[in-house]
């Protein structure tokens, strides 16, 4: 045992220390639904009828700064059914999420709160008006995806054409679609 006391041990080399990663860091830290609401006006009346309605649909986006380099990105979700003329259900659903975005240039700030955010809360956002149209006894509601990426392109373009037209552009990105079943 003495021997081993005297003997010397080896340590282990120490790891230097570990440096901040450096360039553009982004993260997701928290999702969660925002707001959710469902009317269906017609009940149960409009279950009487043959289910062949018209989908409207409409998206928006927004960002909130929390903190630095901490970012709130909503996105909202509306979809109304209309059943001869007149609305069968209204879904709305406010996805929200918390992202940390470190270190990148305005341009590509504005566009990662604009498209990869949204998609990334689309899921959540999908689901969440699928139960609450399911839950109003509606047959299932399967949004198609959303390109955001597109979405963001033709905001620019429209938003360049205002400029060059002498007016302002939105502040918020929004898209609408009707769809008929």
């Amino acid at each position: 045992m003495a021997e081993n006391e005297d003997s010397k041990q080896e340590e282990a080399p120490v790891a230097p220390e570990t440096q901040a990663a450096e360039g553009p860091q982004f993260a997701l830290q928290r999702i969660y639904l925002k707001d959710s609401s469902f009317e269906s006006p017609r009940s149960p009346l409009v279950f009487q009828s043959k289910w062949t309605p018209t989908i409207n649909f409409d998206i928006k986006t927004r960002n909130l700064k929390v903190q630095d380099d901490v970012y709130e990105v909503v996105l909202v979700l509306t979809v109304e059914a209309q059943l001869e003329e007149q609305a069968a259900f209204l879904v709305e659903v406010h996805q929200a999420g918390i992202f940390t975005c470190k270190a990148f240039e305005e341009v590509q700030l504005e566009q990662l709160l604009a498209t990869v955010c949204p998609n990334i809360l689309f899921a959540y956002a999908r689901e969440a008006v699928d139960a609450l149209v399911v839950k109003g006894s509606f047959p299932a509601l399967m949004l198609s995806p959303i390109n955001f990426d597109a979405l963001y392109a033709q905001q620019k373009q429209a938003a360049a054409e205002q400029a060059s037209n002498g007016s302002a552009a939105a502040g918020d990105e929004s898209a609408s679609a009707e769809v008929t079943n």
